[in-house]
């Protein structure tokens, strides 16, 4: 029954991630907690098995298009691989509580940035159209790879919905070489994230093997699917789902249990 549930949970997610491009893993931390009931301790290194196998199998096309900036994908990641090991510190200092209500937080802001319209471009860090102005620019990039890293080890959360935007209106990075490059660093970070959680153990293999399996399915069947959609309004929808989900989280966490 258990593995049953996490083959739909995955499909589930997998379709938004296919439709979206991006943020449906934020609810696996949440599906594997409130649905499948296992403690925040099993679900954030199970989620980021998920997330980050999502993200690789989503970069795999980016690379052979050329659509990533390796050297901003490297910054990114320097900062935050020790920022991932920092998280996981400070989340085995504190409760489940706390930490669900952090991840409830984390989900409204990821909410609010999904009703956010995209289509601007920044411009602060580019040298006409000739690419990036590093000596200016890599120094912004440090503190928000680190918050990144952060994110990523205290709630198992990829943080596309924080690199995004700051590729495209930090560095104006364009929005498909943006999102080429947030989905490696969201593998790097989450296989570092990983590796400081793995030694407290407790995954169970069946229900995570199950879970990325039918996400990594769902996702290349709706990303087929999803040309014929209107993405925009889906990302609406699925913003006010992740505002319901992080106030029953909220609910839960302070008034019941």
């Amino acid at each position: 029954m258990t593995v049953g549930l996490a083959l739909a949970l995955g499909a589930v997610i997998g379709v938004l991630l296919g439709l979206l491009g991006g943020g449906g893993s934020i609810l696996a931390v949440p599906a594997l907690v409130y649905v499948l009931g296992l403690g925040i301790e099993q679900a954030i290194p199970m989620s980021l098995i998920v997330v980050g196998t999502a993200s690789a199998v989503g970069a795999l096309p980016k690379i052979r298009a050329g659509q990533v900036q390796w050297r901003l994908a490297a910054i990114f990641a320097a900062a935050g691989i020790p920022a991932t090991f920092v998280g996981t510190a400070i989340g085995r200092q504190l409760p489940q509580s706390a930490l669900l209500i952090g991840f409830a937080g984390v989900m409204v802001v990821a909410g609010i940035r999904l009703l956010q319209d995209n289509g601007d471009t920044g411009t602060a860090c580019k040298v006409g159209d000739s690419g990036i102005n590093w000596r200016h620019c890599a120094p912004r990039s440090i503190p928000a790879g680190f918050l990144v890293g952060l994110l990523t080890g205290l709630f198992g959360v990829g943080g596309g919905f924080l690199i995004i935007p700051a590729l495209v209106l930090m560095l104006g990075v364009e929005i498909p070489v943006a999102i080429g490059t947030s989905l490696l660093i969201i593998v790097v970070n989450s296989a570092a994230g990983l590796v400081s959680h793995v030694s407290a153990g407790g995954i169970d293999w069946a229900i995570t093997g199950a879970f990325v399996g039918t996400a990594i399915l769902g996702s290349l069947v709706a990303a087929h699917l999803g040309t014929r959609l209107d993405t925009r309004r889906l990302q609406h929808w699925f913003a006010y789902l992740v505002f319901a989900v992080a106030g029953y989280v909220l609910v839960d966490t302070i008034f019941i249990h």
